[in-house]
């Protein structure tokens, strides 16, 4: 019977979750299975990976064979290394300490690499949400210079509106101010000449007054002549 070690897919649209099974190279993906050697999540990031190494490393050595994703993960667990680790210590290159030894010295270096991939993760997503805040708070103030800015000249032009305003209503009351003053220079000339005519009639009234008292002594005096 040929043996797969492959993943079963479960989860929901969008969300996947898969298992690693050990199957029948005949079974459906998402049928019966042998034996669940773990669990996949690639949603989250890094992902998520719970394997049965000794488990994976059995199958492997009873002639399992693993799909390329399912390859992979066993990669990235170590399970390849771990049988490679052990292919050596049958060789009696090594003991079994040893190769022990190497793998958790692997495992510590592994184990490394992904606390050095999440904090990479951390501060990425720390440093985007500082720009993204950055250039919010450069929107925010944008918008509050653009609103002061409107405001500004809003007051400008209700300021400009009051002096045109204002001077419209100077220049009217010095308009005002010359009319009368003209108005009253000229009442006052009229009065000065009319004063001057009734002089002038008085004078001439005067004067005829004093010709006619001067006269009249003669005419009588010329009179009294023609009757002796």
């Amino acid at each position: 019977m040929s043996v797969k070690i492959r993943l079963q897919r479960h989860g929901k649209k969008g969300k996947p979750f898969f298992h690693i099974v050990v199957a029948d190279a005949r079974a459906k993906r998402d049928g019966k299975f042998i034996e669940k050697l773990g669990t996949y999540n690639p949603v989250t990031n890094p992902a998520i990976i719970e394997l049965n190494v000794d488990s994976a490393v059995k199958w492997l050595n009873n002639g399992a064979q693993p799909t390329d994703t399912a390859r992979a993960i066993l990669s990235y667990k170590g399970v390849l290394y771990k049988k490679h680790l052990l292919g050596g210590v049958a060789k009696g290159a090594f003991d079994e300490a040893e190769a022990e030894k190497r793998f958790n010295t692997w495992l510590e270096g592994k184990e490394q690499q992904v606390l050095g991939k999440k904090d990479g993760l951390k501060k990425a997503k720390e440093d985007a949400k500082k720009a993204a805040l950055e250039a919010e708070a450069k929107v925010n103030q944008a918008r509050v210079d653009a609103a002061a800015k409107l405001e500004a000249d809003a007051k400008a032009a209700e300021e400009a509106k009051i002096a045109e305003e204002k001077a419209a209503a100077n220049a009217e009351a010095a308009e005002k101010s010359a009319v009368e003053n003209v108005a009253e220079t000229l009442g006052n000339v009229a009065a000065a000449v009319s004063g001057a005519v009734d002089a002038v009639k008085e004078t001439v009234a005067e004067v005829t007054e004093k010709i006619a008292d001067a006269v009249a002594p003669k005419k009588d005096a010329e009179g009294d002549e023609a009757k002796a």
